[in-house]
């Protein structure tokens, strides 16, 4: 009896056993996949980033915008892959929670070796989140964002070649650009040569005699954005270290030198929130991320994660930005300065350099837009051509925060404006749906306090955004002042989607002209208009400037108020012709002007 006994202690212990070691083989499987899943994704990523030196060869800018958006679906596109496989993988046990755990645990083991860990544990992250629908932050399923600091195990530099400055520019440039390798030949190298030295020497000018430059140190990886190839590095001398960029252009006749950047405000625009992401081949991202960083100290390094392509591990870096700064301040989320928008709730944390948006349940009279509508619209613009001109907003879903962080009229606006999005869990307030974007000044206010001189350059910058918006097929829908804001750099973004269309969907028109006084005494239009009329002389109409910034305005920028402007830009979209809008400020452009 007692030997029998023994075997019925036992076989529970057994059973036990075998479920453990199966649950362990089953969670190493699964962490196997989801690690391999990964580096099928990059090594697509890096694909897709390797055919920008050719399209800039071939000059295929049609194929470099293909290339740009097939590149930002690709995460999702793996993320909801792996999902589906995993749970065909997992069946019933898809959400089991401590096998999750367990998956977990020896991801994170598996994938210690790699470069840049941070990206694959964000990946990780978007499955399980993804998967289980997680509100706020799963730590013992996922990998939270505060615990992945993506330089923290960076110990190695960016692969980059040393110049030495021996006394002269021009051989030290002859070196730098002579060590391109592009299939296209050189429009005038002796020329381009002569450029940079130029700029160059222009600049060290500046500086004074005891700054002498010692060595130049270039990212040897070619960075290319659209139309253009950057050569990325820094100046470094006694006592001085300095941004330099140098913009490539190909032609038909060849490839030259089209611009130098010299400047961390110039420097800092083409590595911009408002522009498409660089296509640039890199081995190990963090380690450009701090060469970046070190020149672009004011470049939160979710931004510079971002623009190099890398949208969720910017993103993930964003949110550990600000749940580090959440823990270190104690002011409270309030409405964002301005005007209460009719689509969406805006609020921000002060001391954040961000705003929040989220969408209304009802929009009032007199936007008839629908919410999925402005969701296709947000949607469009992240993958779009941003052109310098539209802000980078970040989706985000499910956060948590505490409630007494919300300042108690917000929190009233959500209660009663946002109920389908947000809603509230003892002390904590959830958002279910919303948008992340840098915060800037909006040109309504800032036109308010700024002296005559900085208000007149954001008057006609202003008119340069409308202009630039449209040379990309975006007509803003919305001109108000109130939908643009003014960077730290004096630029005008425009970020209110909600009206934005393509020029090519609008029909631009004269107003008509009226027969009788009576038409022209009506409140309402005597005449048809349709969904899609656009007239652009009355846009001055709706515009809040004083005399001098309406003289301003209308000196540089009176051919936008004509609807012959737009049909013009509109049929050279038709004609598929490619309307460059430059990161860079056209003075800095010589080579190319003069050839």
């Amino acid at each position: 009896m007692q030997r029998v006994r023994r075997r019925a202690d036992q076989e529970p212990l057994s059973v036990a056993g075998r479920r453990l070691s199966a649950d362990t083989e089953l969670a190493r499987d699964c962490a196997r996949h989801i690690a391999a899943a990964f580096a099928d994704y990059n090594a697509e990523f890096r694909a897709i980033t390797r055919r920008a030196p050719q399209r800039f060869d071939a000059r295929d800018w049609k194929g470099s915008q293909r290339d740009a958006v097939e590149r930002i679906e690709l995460y999702d596109r793996w993320v909801d892959r792996a999902i589906a496989e995993l749970r065909l993988k997992l069946g019933e046990r898809a959400l089991d929670r401590p096998l999750w755990s367990a998956i977990r645990a020896e991801f994170a083991q598996q994938i210690e070796p790699l470069p840049d860990t941070e990206f694959t544990k964000t990946y990780f992250s978007s499955i399980t989140r993804r998967l289980h629908g997680t509100v706020g932050v799963a730590p013992e399923i996922e990998f939270v964002a505060a615990d992945l600091d993506p330089l923290a195990s960076v110990t190695s530099e960016v692969v980059k070649n040393t110049y030495v400055h021996r006394g002269s520019l021009p051989l030290l440039f002859e070196d730098v650009l002579g060590d391109l390798r592009f299939r296209s030949p050189w429009k005038d190298f002796d020329r381009s040569v002569a450029h940079v030295a130029a700029e160059v020497g222009a600049h060290l000018a500046t500086l004074g005699e005891r700054r002498t430059l010692t060595r130049i140190e270039m990212i040897r990886p070619v960075f290319y954005q659209f139309t253009r190839a950057y050569l990325v590095g820094r100046m470094t001398g006694r006592g001085f270290t300095v941004p330099l960029v140098i913009a490539l252009k190909n032609t038909e006749s060849g490839v030259h030198v089209d611009a130098v950047m010299l400047s961390e405000a110039d420097v800092s625009i083409v590595f911009g929130f408002t522009r498409s992401y660089f296509h640039v081949d890199l081995d190990r991202v963090g380690e450009a991320v701090v060469f970046l960083k070190a020149m672009l100290p004011l470049k939160p390094v979710s931004e510079l994660f971002t623009v190099l392509g890398r949208a969720k591990q910017g993103k993930t870096e964003r949110y550990r930005e600000l749940l580090r700064h959440m823990e270190q301040t104690t002011d409270q989320f309030v409405h964002a300065a301005g005007e209460r928008g009719l689509v969406m709730v805006c609020f921000t944390l002060p001391s954040f350099d961000v705003v929040f948006k989220v969408i209304r349940d009802r929009f009032p009279y007199p936007k008839n837009v629908l919410r999925e509508e402005v969701l296709a619209k947000y949607s469009y613009v992240f993958k779009h051509d941003r052109a310098g001109r539209l802000v980078d907003a970040q989706e985000f879903k499910r956060l948590r925060f505490p409630r007494g962080r919300f300042a108690p009229a917000l929190l009233e606006e959500l209660q009663a404006e946002t109920a389908r999005t947000v809603h509230f869990e003892g002390d904590d307030v959830i958002l279910d749906h919303l948008y992340v974007e840098r915060r800037m000044t909006p040109l309504n206010l800032y036109l308010r306090t700024a002296s005559p001189a900085q208000a007149e350059l954001a008057v006609l910058d202003y008119g340069q955004a409308i202009r630039d918006l449209a040379y990309s097929n975006i007509f803003a829908g919305d001109l108000l002042l109130k939908n643009f804001g003014v960077t730290r750099h004096g630029r005008v973004i425009f970020y209110d989607y909600d009206e934005l269309c393509q020029v090519t969907d609008c029909r631009f028109r004269e107003l008509p002209q009226a027969t009788n006084p009576e038409d022209e005494m009506r409140g309402e239009s005597w005449f048809y208009v349709g969904d899609n009329d656009v007239f652009p002389e009355t846009f001055i109409n709706f515009l809040a400037f004083d005399e001098a910034q309406r003289a301003a305005f209308m000196r540089v920028h009176a051919e936008v108020l004509t609807a012959a402007f737009w049909r013009a830009v509109q049929q050279r979209h038709v004609d598929g012709e490619l309307m460059e809008v430059l990161p860079y400020h056209m003075h800095r452009v010589r080579v190319a002007a003069s050839a």
